[in-house]
């Protein structure tokens, strides 16, 4: 081989290893690229799913009353919501991609941030309790293809923005109580073929018009042209309702060929049935400019000589359609005024905080729900508990007056200890439906709610409930004298305790729990009978107000109100187990838990299924008890300390048991004990 050989050899060798060399680490600069993506995908596909859980949460915060725990299983702890009950995810699994609610009578707000749900096609919450405004923010998920928010409760106008649901193929807001105009951008739908726009009190005339020409395919659908505008332009569309509303003008020729519904209206067409002119009010001098006469026509139309000699048609008819809202405005206003002075609360109200940060934000606040409750002034309940002098119980939250109304019964006072710059929207809202849920209770063993008061300055939240004079069921068994308690009278108080419980789970509906039942939470009458109290409730306010902080922010008017029934439905078992503990506490005389003797369950549960060991758990200072009567308590606390909770039984039964095997007659107690005429002489 020669020189140059040897050379073109060597060169050949040395292009062919750098050749290798970059090949092998382009290959892994690849599998690096590829390895990163993978992993960000799988982050950024994480993070998404936790933003779609949060918007699901949100949505449930701002639902108030759920009476038929449709979102019951709604666990803001799982992170897996497609066995949340109406919710359907993509094959994957990893994205929402409907919610259908549907006829479960859910009240409160739809939540601004629905749009998080970017992968949503099916939004439907037909048949609801829906109230406030849809939101703008629904606007944004494009994927959307159903929307159907029909027979709600919703108010304002509709969005134009729907205009950019490219993908939408139905819209339903029929029987709602939207207002305002509809907007010509929903013609921008070209997928669109159902829109039910039916009883609602939308105005102005219906945006549809195809010109001096239009065609008409087999199927109804219009052939687009540079005239067409408005729905004219949903060449898809197939049923539209308009009717009973307050359209009007003419029916656009467009829809004529579409399954429409325009009666109800106050249109210039007589064949479907209109208003009367008197509901109409000034829509029919609007219907008098809109007409086919010459003198009518559009601008565009006239000879010139009629262009300087009038305005144009449609800026008439906006001059007087814009002074006839005005005046509705003001007629409206002045109505309101009028119905404030009367029931000196507005049905909707906005309640705005001061003097923080938080100056922009609104709330709004259903004064309506307190409509049948009682109010105080604070200096009415300042004169009848003494200056507020007389305390008879506190805590880092609250205190507790006692005190007189004038002319009145005994009462006693509930004032919460929060400051005006701690207190929060949603503590309003929270504090409001917490008081109407109280007063709905009605019951001789429930503590009966007589009223609230509510004031600005100084700011004052109290809650007024009847007064039990003889203090609560903890004193008299840990601080009193034991002898005041008999036997006879701790059957009668555990019975009265099972008949509020029973009152409360089952008798009245939605169901209502006590948020802390324990001995402090039972206060006893002149006569000793217990009545349930939930002054307890009031500690966990402000925990759950932080826990729902991030619900409520500033930017605009929202519309937030997290369910305060919530723990009261789902903690009913919860009530049954402290109902056996109580039950331990009665007859042992015994706190349910102490440093020195540990918790009161592990010390008895030796004695509560053998019948000889039974007796160590009667309350040493009690003289006597039955026997068979305490073998019914025994038997009532296993059923309620079951380890699995849907094992206990329920009050009815549980109250059953002891009312129909254990006798607290007066003759049942003398025949007990040669001493019994004496405590029976304590008991009466």
């Amino acid at each position: 081989m020669d020189f140059w050989g040897i050379v073109v050899c060597i060169c050949t060798l040395i292009t062919r290893d750098w050749l290798l060399q970059v090949k092998m680490r382009s290959l892994c600069r690849f599998q690096l690229v590829v390895l990163l993506g993978f992993g960000l995908s799988l982050l950024l596909c994480s993070a998404f799913t936790q933003t779609e859980i949060f918007a699901l949460n949100d949505f449930k915060e701002a639902i108030y009353e759920d009476p038929l725990l449709a979102l019951s299983n709604w666990n803001a702890l799982d992170s897996d919501p497609c066995d949340w009950f109406g919710i359907s995810c993509s094959i994957d699994k990893d994205h929402v991609v409907k919610i259908n609610i549907s006829g479960a009578s859910l009240k409160g707000f739809l939540s601004p941030n629905v749009y998080m749900l970017s992968f949503l096609q099916e939004l439907v919450l037909h048949d609801n309790l829906l109230i406030g405004t849809i939101p703008k923010e629904i606007c944004m998920l494009n994927n959307l293809t159903v929307l159907d928010l029909g027979v709600n409760q919703l108010t304002g106008p509709i969005p134009p923005g729907l205009g950019n649901l490219s993908n939408i193929m139905k819209i339903n807001l029929q029987s709602n109580g939207l207002t305002g105009r509809l907007p010509p951008e929903l013609g921008e739908l070209k997928y669109l073929e159902e829109l039910r726009l039916d009883r609602n009190k939308l105005q102005g005339t219906v945006p549809a018009s195809n010109g001096s020409e239009y065609q008409s395919n087999m199927h109804g659908m219009y052939v687009s042209s540079s005239q067409l505008t408005g729905l004219c332009r949903s060449s898809k569309l197939k049923a539209a309702d308009f009717s009973y509303n307050f359209f009007v003008g003419n029916i656009p020729k467009c829809l004529e060929y579409v399954r429409s519904s325009f009666q109800g209206n106050c249109l210039n067409d007589k064949d479907p049935i209109q208003r009367p002119s008197a509901q109409c009010g000034s829509s029919s001098l609007a219907k008098s400019h809109s007409g086919d006469h010459p003198e009518q026509r559009p601008v565009a139309d006239r000879p010139k000589r009629h262009v300087a000699a009038s305005k144009p048609t449609w800026l008439l008819a906006l001059e007087i359609g814009t002074g006839v809202m005005v005046g509705c405005l003001i007629l409206v206003a002045f109505i309101a005024a009028v119905q404030k002075c009367k029931s000196k609360s507005a049905i909707i109200i906005p309640w705005k905080k001061s003097g923080s940060g938080k100056d922009y934000l609104t709330v709004y606040i259903d004064s309506e729900m307190l409509k049948d409750v009682a109010k105080y002034s604070r200096q009415e309940l300042e004169i009848a508990c003494e200056d507020f002098s007389n305390i008879i119980g506190s805590s880092p939250d609250s205190n507790i007056y006692k005190g007189t109304i004038k002319g009145g019964p005994e009462i006693s006072v509930i004032s919460l200890c929060v400051k005006e710059e701690h207190w929060t929207g949603y503590l309003e809202l929270y504090f409001q439906k917490e008081v109407a849920d109280l007063a709905r209770l009605n019951h001789e063993n429930a503590g009966n709610l007589l009223g609230y008061c509510r004031e600005s300055s100084p700011f004052t939240r109290m809650l007024v409930f009847e007064y039990a004079s003889n203090g609560t069921l903890h004193e008299h068994l840990h601080y009193g004298d034991g002898c005041q308690l008999s036997w006879t009278r701790r059957m009668k108080i555990a019975i009265g305790i099972a008949k509020g419980l029973k009152y409360l789970h089952a008798e009245i509906d939605p169901p209502f729990s006590l948020s802390q039942l324990n001995s402090n939470a039972v206060y006893l009458t002149e006569d000793f009978s217990p009545k349930l109290v939930d002054f307890e409730s009031w500690k966990t306010i402000l925990s759950r107000s932080e826990k729902n902080a991030g619900s409520i922010n500033n930017q605009g008017d929202i519309c937030v109100l997290p369910s305060s029934m919530e723990g009261r439905h789902v903690d009913i078992e919860g009530n049954i187990y402290a109902f056996g503990l109580l039950l331990l506490e009665i007859i042992s005389g015994r706190s349910p838990y102490s440093k020195e003797k540990g918790f009161i369950v592990d010390w008895a549960k030796e004695f509560l299924k053998d019948s000889e060991a039974m007796p160590h758990l009667v309350d040493t200072e009690l003289e006597h008890f039955k026997h068979e009567d305490l073998k019914v308590i025994c038997q009532v606390v296993n059923l309620c300390l079951h380890q699995t909770p849907n094992n206990r039984t329920n009050m009815p039964e549980l109250c059953s048991l002891l009312e129909n095997n254990i006798d607290t007659s007066v003759s049942a107690e003398l025949m007990a004990s040669s001493l019994a005429w004496a405590e029976v002489a304590l008991s009466s």
